[in-house]
């Protein structure tokens, strides 16, 4: 940030504050917008990039109190964010430096105080307004970010986290905590949360330094599988479940009694003539969460005997004679030249 910056810019209306705002209304002010305008809400968005930058900046300036009150008063010499130019060889054109800073410290007319330029006759703000306030010289060209003289504003380091948790705990959610460089942060883990998922709180990671903003604790979710239940990916809310029928049940239809995720049963009707891999549905038996219940997805598999005996197999050949005019892959060819 440069020295001109402080001039043309309004910090407090990016943040949308009073200029009479106090540090927790500024720090509130910033947190909210912060979380609107942050890349990761706004992913290809060069605009919210843009806006990003702006209240950090505004943050940083505003948030440190010495810089806050050199910053207000560059601004009401300013008359609240004038650009000041040099006229032609540091003279003449009017509302140049040695005008307005001169008439400030009691310069006048051929007795002005003069300002040195940063090169191409241009007046280096950072240099002169870093000596206005104690700050001194910038020392070898290079230029401090944070106010005028002040150290660099530096946003925290995110700070990455895991967590196993439960099929069932997942299911339902809970709250965990985490050490985060010696201090806890606890944290609600929402419910229907994913193997892998990422869940990012903001603010939650390494501090800024000089005013910087805090970084982020970023957790990465893993999920035990259960041995039945499985989430719906379409619906978190939905559970899927794989139930095994014989082939006389799936030809036949039948009723079969399958577990709940409560712990309780519920009869699901299995059609005549359902095939394996037929999904069908149990409405509100699935999970429940602030969002309501979810249903329960259960899945038929035809499951083939390995061994048969006398009477069993003699059957089967009975039916596979019966069924022999039937052609159940006629149409693969057709849909494989597709």
């Amino acid at each position: 940030m440069t020295g001109q910056d402080w001039f043309d810019k309004d910090f407090y209306a990016a943040l949308g504050v009073p200029k009479d705002a106090d540090d927790a209304a500024i720090k509130k002010a910033y947190r909210k917008l912060a979380r609107q305008w942050h890349p990761d809400q706004n992913p290809g968005d060069a605009a919210a990039e843009a806006k990003f930058k702006e209240i950090g900046e505004a943050y940083a300036v505003l948030s440190d109190s010495e810089q806050r009150q050199q910053y207000d008063a560059v601004r009401a010499m300013a008359g609240g964010g004038a650009r000041f130019s040099a006229g032609a060889g540091g003279r003449g054109g009017s509302g140049g430096f040695e005008d307005v800073f001169g008439g400030m410290f009691g310069g006048s007319g051929g007795g002005r105080t003069r300002y040195s330029t940063g090169g191409a006759g241009s007046p280096d703000l950072d240099d002169l307004l870093a000596n206005m306030f104690g700050g001194g010289g910038m020392g070898g060209g290079g230029r401090r970010q944070a106010g005028f003289g002040g150290p660099q504003v530096q946003r925290g380091q995110d700070i990455a986290a895991s967590t196993t948790l439960a099929f069932r705990t997942a299911v339902e959610g809970t709250e965990t905590t985490f050490d985060v460089g010696g201090r806890s942060v606890r944290t609600r883990i929402p419910a229907g949360v994913r193997d892998g998922q990422k869940i990012k709180l903001a603010g939650k990671g390494q501090a800024g330094m000089n005013g910087g903003a805090a970084g982020d604790l970023v957790i990465t979710v893993r999920v035990t599988p259960h041995p039945v239940f499985s989430l719906d990916a379409a619906d978190p809310r939905n559970l899927r479940m794989t139930v095994p029928v014989t082939f006389a049940e799936a030809a036949l239809g039948t009723t079969l009694e399958v577990p709940t995720f409560d712990g309780e049963t519920v009869k699901v009707k299995v059609p005549a003539g359902t095939p394996s891999g037929r999904t069908l549905r149990v409405k509100g038996r699935g999970a429940t969460t602030s969002k309501g219940a979810g249903d329960l997805l259960v899945t038929v598999q035809v499951v083939v005997p390995q061994k048969l005996s006398k009477a069993a197999k003699a059957a089967v050949e009975t039916f596979a004679t019966e069924t022999a005019g039937d052609d159940v892959r006629a149409d693969l060819a057709a849909r494989a030249a597709q």
